[in-house]
């Protein structure tokens, strides 16, 4: 099973200058949660605002570049070769970046979506969910509080 993992605002923004614009560390705990001890298939950008690999996640690293090969990191050159390197019945995780979970959608099997109700300035996007294709099927609210500054959402949807 491929799960998309990731924060979006409600203008479907990211991240500007390869960061996430905002702080909400109850999902980076979730996050943590979710994927420790799965794959998880990221664009080099993604990799590369991390300060060092994920622990116990086998990371694997889409790009273009020739030559790039972090230690750590399985190096691949298109979506289809990194899906075809996780384990057929685990639960493997596309994590970002914007180009990434465009290539990533057809192959997804489930979202799990961190709704940051709040419109932020971003240089990248993450694809419109198209609600003839996905259905939610679980919902959490979260209100703001003092270490988090935005109202957030766990949703989770399930291809139909």
């Amino acid at each position: 099973m491929i799960i998309m993992i990731a924060a979006v605002a409600e203008n479907n923004a990211l991240g500007k200058n390869n960061e996430l614009v905002w702080h909400l560390p109850n999902d980076f705990k979730r996050f943590k949660s979710l994927t420790t001890g799965h794959h998880i298939i990221m664009g080099r950008k993604t990799f590369e605002s991390f300060p060092k690999p994920l622990p116990n996640r086998t990371h694997i690293v889409i790009t273009r570049q020739k030559n790039y090969n972090p230690e750590g990191c399985i190096v691949v050159e298109s979506m289809e070769d990194a899906i075809a390197i996780c384990p057929e019945n685990e639960i493997s995780f596309i994590i970002g970046g914007g180009e990434i979970y465009n290539l990533g959608l057809p192959y997804t099997d489930k979202l799990e979506i961190t709704r940051v109700h709040h419109n932020f300035e971003a240089d990248v996007f993450f694809p419109a969910i198209n609600t003839d294709e996905w259905t939610q099927v679980q919902t959490e609210f979260n209100p703001k509080d003092d270490k988090h500054l935005f109202d957030y959402t766990y949703q989770t949807f399930a291809k139909k």
